[in-house]
């Protein structure tokens, strides 16, 4: 095998300051000339790449246990010439395609280019007489559907015919969008190449197209000779079946190349079927009517049957909505019957609330009344003194006290710090203390002993503490 410098710098030909476009592959070089007189010749030939205008000088490689003649760029080659970068696959590809070329009697040239740049052919095949050409490419890198039709339609601008091939593991995306086929190469000297994908039969008794391999040499002889031709694939037929690696798998095909044969048994095929669907379409148009008229007939005694039942459910339809418009006026006059009830219940517990507030206000006011505001202010004093005396905490005497009706009408007091806690409640009126719950849960400050039993009788004991103020008054209770 070259090696890797030799495989991507390799066009096989080459624009001599003389004769012109000389070709490897030809024997004397197409314009006989030994091999000799430029390989390794001194003075050397100064020779020049047909795309980049670069220097080239010949060389050869062994491939296949043959010697294999082409060009080499000069060092420092431009980076963008298409011959240089085309792989040793690429090369290899080219030389059977000429060879096949040859051996069906063609004339066969390597990269040969339009005249006004627009393409430039791997080989270009030229009949005997020169009236016919067709260009075969060898497709080895990625390109796009769009891109590779592009191309087809300006060798089809020229007149000339056009076959892309693939030697891939799996056919590419464009395989059936333009004229082309996969080769596989042989594993071993002396086996041919086989175009494996893109040529198929199609088979009339089963109304398919098959895929067909043959040797590349043959298909391109086939080809060249128009007893091959790329043909498009009925819609019907695009789905084409193959066993692969033991798997039967399914592909879609839009073309292929195949036999003029082939192309008339498919339209011969396609109008046998749709003779056969046209038949089948008559009969399923007869069975249609007559499923209509008995569809007909149906409708007509379903609508008998429907108008029937219509009125039966119109007439219990009336009867119902009359006994729910009786129901609803009992129910809307016993809800109204509710609703006055209701309102009075509601409006005899406000006042009932009302007057109980009223009734407790005017028993807190008297509570209170017993206190003079001098004894109110010795009161609220003795608080905070025996807050700091028992418990070390300061409170908030209050300058005007608030009583709270949750606390039966007595003043909290809150200790002096971030949280402003509850630290008891001075003084709640016993007569209402039985009637709130969250007093017994509270410390309760009495002024004096006779406040404290009046309240031990509905509070804990506990939780009541005796200021020992001296009464100056006679206390009763409220």
């Amino acid at each position: 095998m070259p090696d890797r410098q030799e495989t991507r710098f390799m066009p096989f030909t080459a624009l001599h300051p003389e004769l012109g476009r000389l070709d490897s592959t030809l024997p004397g070089l197409g314009h006989g000339l030994e091999w000799g007189r430029i390989h390794k010749a001194r003075p050397r030939v100064p020779l020049t790449c047909p795309d980049c205008s670069w220097g080239l000088h010949p060389k050869v490689s062994r491939y296949g246990g043959y010697g294999v003649r082409f060009f080499c760029h000069d060092p420092g080659r431009p980076p963008s010439c298409e011959l240089s970068n085309e792989s040793w696959e690429h090369h290899m590809l080219k030389l059977e395609m000429a060879g096949a070329i040859r051996a069906a009697g063609w004339f066969a040239a390597l990269e040969v280019p339009a005249e006004d740049g627009s393409w430039r052919a791997d080989v270009m095949a030229s009949s005997a007489d020169g009236s016919r050409r067709m260009a075969w490419e060898a497709q080895l890198s990625q390109i796009t559907v769009d891109d590779i039709a592009d191309r087809t339609d300006r060798y089809a601008d020229e007149g000339i015919r056009v076959c892309w091939v693939h030697p891939g593991a799996r056919p590419p995306q464009w395989i059936s969008a333009v004229p082309a086929v996969r080769v596989r190469a042989p594993k071993e000297r002396g086996q041919p190449w086989v175009v494996d994908d893109g040529l198929a039969g199609f088979v009339y008794r089963s109304g398919r197209w098959e895929f067909r391999e043959e040797t590349l040499e043959r298909f391109v002889r086939w080809a060249l000779e128009g007893q091959l031709v790329p043909a498009e694939v009925l819609r019907r037929y695009r789905r084409v079946y193959r066993v692969v690696d033991g798997e039967r798998r399914r592909f879609k095909r839009d073309q292929w190349w195949t036999s003029k044969r082939s192309v008339a048994d498919q339209g011969r095929h396609e109008v046998m079927r749709q003779r056969q669907e046209a038949e089948r379409a008559e009969r399923e148009e007869a069975a249609e009517r007559r499923r209509k008229e008995l569809e007909e007939q149906e409708r007509v005694r379903k609508a008998e049957e429907d108008e029937r039942r219509r009125l039966q459910r119109e007439e219990g339809h009336r009867v119902f909505m009359e006994q729910t418009r009786r129901r609803w006026a009992q129910e809307e006059a016993r809800r109204e019957q509710e609703r006055v009830e209701r309102e009075a219940r509601l409006a005899r517990e406000l006042a009932e609330r009302e007057e109980r507030e009223r009734r407790d206000l005017e028993t807190a006011r008297v509570w209170w009344g017993r206190l003079s505001a001098q004894q109110q202010s010795e009161l609220f004093a003795a608080v905070a003194e025996y807050a700091w005396r028992t418990s070390n905490l300061r409170v908030e005497v209050p300058e005007k006290p608030m009583m709270r009706s949750q606390y039966a009408h007595g003043v909290p007091v809150h200790v002096t710090d971030k949280r402003r806690s509850l630290y008891g409640i001075v003084r709640p009126c016993p007569g209402l203390a039985g009637a709130c719950p969250k007093l017994a849960e509270e410390l309760v400050l009495a002024r004096s002993a006779q406040e404290a039993r009046e309240l031990a009788d509905v509070l804990p004991r506990s939780r009541i503490v005796d200021l020992v103020l001296p009464e100056h008054e006679q206390l009763t209770m409220c």
